[in-house]
């Protein structure tokens, strides 16, 4: 019976360990299965993910907008970010980063198994997702489109692909570039070029030791050590003592080269992306032009391009300055003035003044477009002189004038009668009724087409083409505009296409030089005459406050009816420029110590204030001499009177005197501008006086027509400025 029992007891333990073996055997099995399972469906998900295209967001880099020196920044748009080559990053900046993010970069296969799965772990868990992410995982994570950085195990296995083909495909050297290239700063600063920019004001290549170890340190925590202070610059000073400790012990620095390096000092933290004051105008002007030359937003946020403007850093300083020292404190905030100053051999806008930023966005420089009043009487003259009239032709100064097109006479300021006067004496006293007795002469059409083609657009003339108070400036303009075309004159009658860019180079180094439209709009004597009599108006006409006493000016002053908008606009052989003045809510423009403006008083002195600074050092450049001075033989229009005088040749004594004034002048105004009534066969102002173009002042484009029952916009006047005066 033992025996029996003895041999029992085997049997029974055969019997327990039976379901064991099965068991293990069927884990092994379970186990086997679903390792090959995993591995099937790896294999199917390497299959099907390929290496994503390189995101645009990863690759883009903001463009840089320059002052016309092509050095000083302006500006920058879009995506801090300057791509480099892993060449121009010094080999310790690249070693700190190393150190920093992945040690065994150089030897690894792009992913770390152990990190990967604390990051998954930390994924399923719920906890905040842990480091452990190789230098191309970040990559991939950061370069590809479709590798976003939420937290999901389907990202995460498609980033570990990912990271395996590109470390199969591509070189080490290809990753760290990428890598440096796409990463985020802190401070705007996407990239190690931006980020030394950022934080230390010099090029990648440029960098220290101890500074390229901080913008490695950077890299994990770029909000918090961005700017530094309190407990954060305690631990930012321990990161980066963690990170040159860890090049000593990869040997990136010996003992003694970690032991010299000094915590950096950091340049004080500057958004480099938000333009301030007059700048933010001109972003506007600069994206503006490269639209229309066919430059998408995407080029220009994403295409790193460096776009040269036109634009003299000193003398938008010197444009601001002039407005803000010659007006009073207590001009009143509802005032606005414009300046723009254009190089008439180019059509280079050179310099502005929009107006405050932080008061209204919409600039008075190109945007804000009132009337012209009498700054358009030169186009009228030039089109009386391209027609073969002489500046001796005699008009009507009388005043009221009575004309067919106009359903009231139009009267001088102050009922002031000036007789039959000479082209010279007209420009020289702005006598309206000779201008309105001129347009009827050469033709309203002809003063249109020369307006035209000095560069005042068409949508802007055709609407008043028709008026007989045209010649006098009903038509609204913007200062650009304006300087652009009594800049014609100053280029002997060439227009060249205001513009504000020089040049624009691509992200591959390739420039493309701007060229401005260039067209004869007169001839160079219609320029050299009609330049003469605007001297007049200077040396002893309403514009005697725009003097530059080192050198010879031409130019118009300009008010509109009831002080609406004022204007001075002049010029030298060198610069032409604009000033305008006008209000919010078309009120007259009236500043305490002036009252009431005229061109000739305030803006008048703001010229003349830049154009001294303008002018400074530069060499003193005559005009062209006139075909005539206005008292040769008279042309008369009237042919059955003739002046006595014009029987007879012009005594020696009876020429201008050096001031310009004939020794027996005509007839004086009564020291204003001339300002003629509204016509009745038009409505008071029939197009916005300052609505925002969409295209550039210069294209010819017109202006966005604002409902007539819609109030206008906080920062725009309404649309009902009347016509002007003088």
């Amino acid at each position: 019976m033992g025996n029996g029992a003895d041999k029992g007891v085997p049997g029974r333990q055969a019997l327990r360990i039976l379901p064991r073996r099965r068991f293990l055997r069927r884990l092994l099995i379970a186990v086997g299965i679903a390792i090959i399972s995993l591995i099937a469906v790896f294999g199917v998900a390497w299959a099907m993910t390929p290496i994503p295209d390189a995101s645009q967001t990863a690759v883009a880099q903001g463009s840089v907008i320059f002052y016309r020196d092509g050095k000083t920044v302006l500006a920058r748009q879009g995506e801090n970010r300057k791509n480099v080559k892993l060449a121009e990053v010094p080999k310790y900046v690249r070693d700190a980063v190393i150190a920093a993010e992945n040690r065994t970069f150089y030897q690894d296969e792009g992913v770390s198994l152990r990190g990967t799965a604390r990051a998954v772990w930390s994924t399923v868990s719920g906890q905040q997702l842990q480091g452990g992410s190789t230098i191309t995982q970040q990559m991939v994570r950061n370069y590809y489109s479709g590798l976003s950085q939420e937290r999901s195990i389907t990202r995460k296995i498609k980033e570990i692909i990912v990271a395996l083909k590109v470390d199969r495909s591509r070189s080490k050297d290809w990753v760290l570039e990428q890598y440096l290239n796409t990463i985020y700063f802190g401070r705007g600063a996407s990239g190690i070029q931006a980020a030394s920019q950022a934080y230390f004001g010099v090029d990648v290549g440029k960098l220290t030791v101890a500074q390229g170890a901080y913008l490695a340190a950077v890299i994990q925590q770029p909000s918090r050590f961005a700017e530094p202070s309190g407990a954060n610059l305690k631990a930012a000073t321990e990161r980066w003592k963690s990170v040159i400790n860890a090049m000593r012990q990869t040997g990136a620095l010996t003992a003694a080269q970690a032991a010299e390096q000094r915590f950096p000092k950091l340049n004080k933290a500057v958004s480099t992306l938000i333009p301030k004051g007059q700048e933010h105008y001109i972003v506007d002007q600069v994206e503006a032009e490269l639209n229309r030359r066919g430059y998408s937003d995407e080029d220009i946020n994403q295409d790193g391009l460096k776009v040269t403007t036109t634009f003299d850093k000193k003398l938008m300083t010197a444009a601001e300055k002039a407005v803000n020292s010659v007006l009073p404190d207590d001009t009143p905030k509802e005032v606005r003035t414009g300046l723009a100053a254009v190089d008439p051999a180019t059509g280079e806008v050179i310099a502005f003044y929009g107006g405050r930023f932080k008061s209204s966005q919409y600039d008075n420089a190109f945007s804000a477009k009132v009337q012209a009043g009498s700054t358009f009487k030169p186009y009228t003259l030039a089109a009386a002189l391209q027609a073969g009239l002489p500046l001796s032709t005699r008009v009507n100064g009388n005043s009221p004038m009575t004309v067919a097109s106009a359903s009231t006479p139009i009267p001088n300021e102050g009922g002031t009668s000036y007789g039959m006067i000479n082209l010279v004496t007209a420009t020289q006293n702005s006598v309206n009724t000779a201008f309105v007795d001129l347009g009827q002469k050469v033709g309203l059409d002809n003063v249109a087409k020369l307006a035209e083609a000095a560069g005042i657009p068409k949508a802007q003339i055709d609407p008043h083409r028709s008026a007989a108070t045209f010649p006098l400036g009903v038509a609204s303009v913007s200062a650009v505009q304006q300087a652009s075309g009594f800049g014609t004159f100053a280029a002997n009658g060439v227009h060249h296409e205001a513009h504000v860019i020089r040049s624009v180079t691509d992200a591959s180094g390739r420039t493309t030089e701007i060229r401005a439209r260039t067209d004869q709009a007169f001839s160079e004597q219609t320029a050299a005459d009609a330049t003469y009599a605007m001297t007049q108006v200077v040396k002893a006409g309403t514009g005697t406050s725009a003097r530059l006493y080192d050198r010879p000016v031409a130019g118009k002053t300009g008010t509109s009816d009831e002080s609406a908008a004022v204007w001075f606009a002049g010029f030298t052989p060198q610069l032409a420029t604009a000033v305008n003045m006008f209000r919010d809510d078309n009120k007259t423009v009236s500043v305490p110590g002036y009252g009431d403006l005229y061109g000739g008083t305030l803006p008048a002195r703001i010229w003349q204030a830049f154009m001294t600074e303008a002018m400074r050092g530069k060499p003193v450049k005559e005009f062209p001499e006139p075909s005539e001075y206005g008292y040769g033989p008279y042309w008369n229009p009237y042919d059955s009177w003739r002046d006595e005088r014009d029987e007879e040749p012009v005594a020696p004594d009876e020429r201008p005197t050096e001031s310009g004034e004939p020794a027996e002048p005509d007839p004086q105004p009564t020291g204003t501008e001339e300002q003629p009534p509204e016509e009745e066969s038009q409505p008071p102002f029939d197009d916005p006086g300052f609505e925002q173009q969409e295209q550039a002042p210069d294209d010819g484009g017109g202006p966005v027509e604002q409902a007539p029952d819609q109030p206008p916009a906080e920062d725009q006047p309404p649309t009902d400025l009347r016509p002007p005066a003088g």
